[in-house]
């Protein structure tokens, strides 16, 4: 099989993983009908082929805003006045280096950039943005939206059909 075609058993060991990536090689062969020693070729073959980025543990934002005072999310459009390739890749490698920003997505049409950017409180958000937006002579419009509930929120994809 090609490294970049997926069937029936890939998609469910994708589907798995992406919800619990914790669960031991045997019950994840269990589960898929496979032998152990199958899935954990499949998984290495998943994850050497770039279809497995990597894994994390998913922390829980309110506990984390409850005991680190991590409690202000924005959702972030960013325009810049000049969008040429050298200026956009110099606002997305500096919002990227910033660990404040969770995610950052450059968007078309509208705003250039939509980030989503984590801070301890206002003051912090406040000095975010005078590192990310003000000091740039090239961010023509910021427009800000503070998150007053988090309705879902998943990495997941969905890969079954």
């Amino acid at each position: 099989m090609e490294s970049n075609e997926l069937d029936t058993i890939d998609l469910q060991l994708l589907d798995a993983l992406q919800r619990d990536a914790r669960i031991s090689n045997v019950a994840l062969a269990e589960r898929m009908n496979v032998s152990p020693p199958t899935c954990l070729r499949r998984v290495k073959r998943l994850t050497e082929g770039g279809w497995i980025e990597r894994q994390v543990a998913v922390l829980s934002s309110d506990k984390l805003a409850a005991s680190l005072g991590h409690g202000l999310s924005a959702l972030v459009e960013v325009s810049l006045d000049r969008q040429g390739s050298e200026q956009l890749d110099a606002f997305e490698a500096r919002a990227v280096s910033h660990d404040a920003v969770q995610q950052c997505w450059r968007v078309s049409p509208g705003p250039d950039f939509m980030l989503v950017v984590q801070a301890r409180d206002m003051p912090h958000y406040l000095n975010i943005s005078q590192v990310l937006f003000t000091q740039d002579a090239n961010v023509r419009n910021v427009k800000a939206f503070f998150a007053t509930k988090r309705a879902k929120f998943t990495t997941t994809w969905p890969v079954l059909r």
